[in-house]
């Protein structure tokens, strides 16, 4: 079981107008229930912060991008391509963690934040860009370019507040969005105007938009 946000280059994008998605509910291990994202912008990225408020109780290794995966409720690794850089980390649970990842290409600094505290800075991809087009899925581990999921891989859990940026915040930055401050919206994907496309199992709380 995998906590995956994953990135398929290349692939078309479809979105559910009309809600803003409050919180993303996974039930059980499946190789049906996912949820796409439509992006504000090309996802050439050449930096970024990705953050999301996730729980979960499963004991086994979790997705949330194909750049983020959780090996074991203890390590969590990130992805770009090839191979990902491991953070041993304390244990996410039932209770929300607000988690976020940052990287630069220019330096290869990636650093985790769990509810605003940062990890030590690891080198990783450094000059490396995420190349444009693709789309953005919650809930599963693609295992090719057009899907073939794995339910021992999906998602189980609550996931909710996943916001995306194409620069790395500043760790005061990521600390006031930890407590719930306001900082500068998300550029490539906000979680407060989202537009998505829930399959499967997936259950959702939504309020109209204004």
């Amino acid at each position: 079981m995998r906590l995956w946000v994953s990135l398929l280059l290349a692939a078309i994008s479809t979105a559910t107008a009309g809600a803003t998605v409050k919180s993303l509910l996974f039930p059980s291990e499946t190789s049906t229930s996912y949820v796409d994202l439509s992006p504000l912008k090309s996802l050439t990225l050449s930096a970024f912060t990705l953050c999301m408020r996730v729980a979960t109780e499963v004991q086994v290794g979790s997705p949330v991008w194909k750049v983020l995966k959780v090996v074991s409720l203890s390590r969590l690794s990130f992805y770009l391509s090839g191979d990902g850089v491991y953070f041993s980390v304390p244990e996410l649970g039932a209770l929300e963690t607000h988690v976020c990842f940052t990287w630069d290409s220019q330096s290869g600094a990636t650093a985790v934040y769990l509810d605003g505290r940062k990890s030590l800075t690891k080198i990783y991809k450094k000059v490396h860009v995420v190349r444009a087009g693709g789309k953005v899925l919650l809930g599963q581990d693609p295992d090719n370019f057009l899907g073939d999921f794995d339910a021992q891989q999906s998602f189980v859990g609550e996931m909710y507040d996943v916001n995306l940026w194409d620069s790395a915040l500043s760790p005061s930055e990521i600390r006031d969005l930890a407590s719930g401050r306001q900082v500068q919206r998300a550029n490539v994907i906000d979680w407060a105007t989202v537009q998505v496309q829930s399959h499967g199992e997936v259950q959702s709380a939504t309020a109209n938009k204004q």
